[in-house]
């Protein structure tokens, strides 16, 4: 960084970058982080959605309202842009990705009727978070808005979205996928002796009805793949774009700041930075006084009212003390990006004023 370059920060990917992903373990605020970088970048003028892929419903109670949908829902505020939010719902964007990329209405209908494609559109692992990027690109690509924000889900599981187009790909490319797409049953009995052996293997596994129903599956999807393949390309791209920032959440907790190194570790064998780290509930620290000095304060002055309150002093003291343990790795690891804490609230976020509370935090 020049020395004529700003300091990074939160503000900066705001109103600069077009897609922010949070990312962090579970319970560590990250949806309503990603609700506070929506709102924020709506109160800059820019048109920000906000997107969860958590199927529960706290992305609509943190932001006050009585649930989402898989379309975005505007969202009205003191702000001079503009803000939606939608929750994923894996099965519609299944749907429509197939019914964009059927050659005619009757190959999307034989797909959607599919017994084998009903099972996995909306239940099989890995499908979530494929149609999680999907839907990222679908809103990124569609010009309506200038930020997109993807609130991911638990660490372990952001990874598989992170990762998901890429084994979309693979998936495409593997023999056994080459071999499902063979047009008959009886065609692929008359291929080769590999084929006849998976079908048998497969058959005494799932049983023949599923089989027929996967290999009619297969048979209607042919032709489908190259739209399936550029566009899982196209979240690859987009995912290391330098337009995508990825924000770590954590809170000042040993394991969570453990947790939140890993991830960071991983993301970084993937030539993905931290651009920015947002460590919630932090305790406050009063001063800059010493906690062991306070406490021998405390015991000369306990037989006053002032013993008990540098008592107490000294306990937040020693809680904050060590939460910057905890955290002075990390910061370490996720070096130049900014860091940003946020300290416990008097109430719990569960609306517009109190994300932009949260967001005043951001902006320091």
């Amino acid at each position: 960084m020049s020395a004529d370059e700003p300091a990074p920060s939160v503000s900066r990917l705001v109103a600069e970058r077009s897609i922010i992903v949070c990312c962090g373990s579970g319970g560590v605020g990250k949806t309503t982080t990603a609700a506070v970088l929506a709102v924020e970048a709506a109160r800059q003028g820019r048109r920000a959605v906000v997107v969860t892929i958590d199927p529960a419903k706290r992305l609509a109670d943190t932001l006050g309202l009585g649930e989402l949908t898989n379309v975005p829902s505007p969202i009205t505020g003191e702000w001079s842009g503009g803000l939606w939010a939608l929750m994923l719902d894996t099965k519609s964007t299944f749907d429509a990705l197939v019914e964009t990329y059927a050659e005619d209405p009757g190959q999307a209908r034989r797909i959607l009727d599919n017994r084998f494609y009903r099972n996995i559109s909306g239940a099989l692992s890995g499908t979530q978070e494929y149609m999680a990027g999907e839907k990222l690109y679908e809103l990124h690509e569609s010009g309506d808005f200038d930020l997109v924000v993807v609130d991911t889900p638990p660490t372990r599981n952001a990874l598989d979205f992170i990762d998901a187009s890429r084994r979309l790909t693979s998936f495409l490319d593997h023999r056994i996928y080459r071999m499902l797409m063979a047009p008959t049953r009886a065609y692929m009995k008359a291929v080769n002796v590999a084929a006849q052996a998976f079908v048998r293997t497969a058959s005494k596994v799932v049983g023949g009805e599923v089989l027929d129903d996967a290999l009619a599956f297969f048979n209607a999807f042919e032709g489908m793949e190259a739209g399936f393949r550029q566009r899982a390309e196209r979240v690859q791209e987009l995912l290391a774009d330098p337009g995508t920032a990825f924000v770590l959440v954590a809170s000042p907790r040993a394991d969570t700041v453990a947790e939140a190194r890993w991830f960071a570790d991983r993301l970084r064998t993937w030539h993905i930075a931290v651009d920015a780290l947002i460590v919630n509930r932090m305790h406050p620290r009063f001063g800059e006084g010493n906690a062991e000095a306070d406490r021998a304060r405390s015991d000369t002055l306990s037989d006053t009212a002032l013993g008990a309150l540098y008592a107490n002093l000294a306990d937040f003291r020693t809680i904050a003390d060590g939460e910057e343990a905890h955290l002075a790795g990390l910061t370490a690891q996720v070096a130049p990006a900014p860091v940003v804490r946020v300290p416990f609230l008097a109430e719990d976020v569960h609306d517009l004023a109190s994300l932009a509370e949260v967001a005043s935090f951001l902006r320091s």
